[in-house]
């Protein structure tokens, strides 16, 4: 009879940890000064009428920490992907030879430093919140279940216990990837 809440807990955790991910991923697209792929790939481009991210329409490399050089696979497309890159909220203009764009990356100002770290925390604030309505949503499953008399109030307060260590251990994650970021941010 508790395999309805084993289950109710096992996904809530897959869910929380998908959370986690989910919110260490929009950190990477924070930037730290250092050129990263991650900061344009997800950039959605008018490619032909159809909103493309730009990871399927070009290759990146960095040559050199603070230069991302863009190599679009079709050649065509330069026009379109530079417009991109200006019209986001990276404050580069990428240089274009014809064939690759090149964003040049000026080192952070003090002051756009603590900016980046005011909007990490508000991230990871995100994902926490995240975390906490997922484990309320399994609970209140766990209630149901033992409403309708699938589980016992025994077994309701074991697998809360069990969302709680859950909900914890993914809380101290994004704590522990928030720190890393916000290290990372005011590295001179």
């Amino acid at each position: 009879m508790s395999e309805f809440a084993q289950e109710v807990c096992n996904d809530a955790h897959e869910r929380m940890g998908r959370a986690v991910v989910h919110a260490q991923g929009h950190f990477s697209t924070i930037r730290t000064g250092r050129a990263t792929p991650a900061l344009v790939e997800k950039l959605k481009v008018d490619y032909y009428g159809a909103d493309v991210p730009l990871q399927q329409l070009a290759g990146f490399s960095v040559p050199e920490a603070r230069i991302l050089v863009i190599q679009p696979f079709d050649r065509g497309s330069i026009d379109v992907i530079s417009r991109a890159i200006m019209e986001s909220d990276l404050g580069i203009n990428p240089s274009n030879d014809g064939e690759i764009l090149r964003l040049v990356f000026p080192p952070l100002t003090e002051d756009r430093r603590r900016d980046l770290v005011r909007v990490v925390k508000q991230m990871a604030e995100e994902g926490r919140v995240a975390v906490r309505n997922l484990r309320r949503s399994a609970r209140q499953d766990l209630d149901a279940l033992e409403k309708d008399k699938d589980i016992s109030a025994d077994d309701r307060d074991r697998f809360s216990k069990e969302l709680d260590r859950h909900t914890q251990a993914s809380i101290e994650a994004l704590d522990r990837a928030l720190v890393a970021k916000e290290q990372e941010l005011l590295e001179v």
